[in-house]
């Protein structure tokens, strides 16, 4: 990728998670990105290329990121009481930047632009690939069916945590063993006992 296009879409995401889509100019985009207004306006021709763009780009490494969680899970052969603590650790260790926080208010602005949607899409889309594959990974029957709760699980826990200013993910774990034992209870009851040592 083009370097000062990089340092563009670095500086959006980092002044809406700053300043809000509200300080997204053309001005404070380049001044931010320490390129010139022609250079801006050459790489995004419009508001709503650079606001997809961005997104996509923090979603692209939210990917790689994930997606090396997920290989190590599914490698260490983790039960998902197991699994879930992992998880918590994960989120522990991932900077609470203001990237995290303009994915979040890039989300909700697609809900009221449309030519943002697509990239929200593309996102939400990609995450649930990656939940249906931990899910998969730990054995969870349906795990098409539950990957979408486990994203909306996660997108909600990361408000409450941005929110709340807690960076201990307090919850996250306790929270994803409550939803990994009603799917396997509802894929077959009998799963589920105090002798199961996958939740003992």
């Amino acid at each position: 990728m083009n370097d000062a296009r990089e340092r563009i879409l670095d500086a959006t995401l980092r002044l809406i998670g700053e300043k809000g889509l509200g300080a997204v100019t053309n001005r404070s985009v380049a001044t931010a990105a320490d390129v010139s207004l022609g250079t801006l306006t050459y790489h995004f021709g419009s508001q709503a290329a650079l606001l997809r763009e961005s997104l996509n780009r923090f979603v692209d490494a939210e990917i790689d990121r994930i997606t090396a969680i997920v290989m190590t899970l599914a490698d260490s052969g983790l039960a998902p009481d197991q699994a879930a603590d992992e998880v918590q650790k994960a989120i522990v260790n991932f900077a609470y930047g203001p990237e995290q926080v303009a994915n979040l208010e890039l989300h909700l602005h697609a809900s009221r632009d449309a030519s943002v949607r697509e990239a929200a899409q593309r996102s939400v889309d990609a995450y649930d690939r990656l939940a249906k594959a931990v899910l998969l990974g730990l054995g969870i029957p349906n795990a098409e069916r539950y990957a979408p709760t486990v994203v909306s699980l996660m997108y909600g826990l990361a408000v409450r945590r941005l929110a709340t200013g807690d960076t201990n993910a307090t919850g996250t774990a306790d929270a994803l063993r409550l939803l990994l034992r009603g799917a396997l209870t509802d894929a077959e009851p009998s799963l589920i006992s105090k002798q199961d040592p996958r939740f003992s």
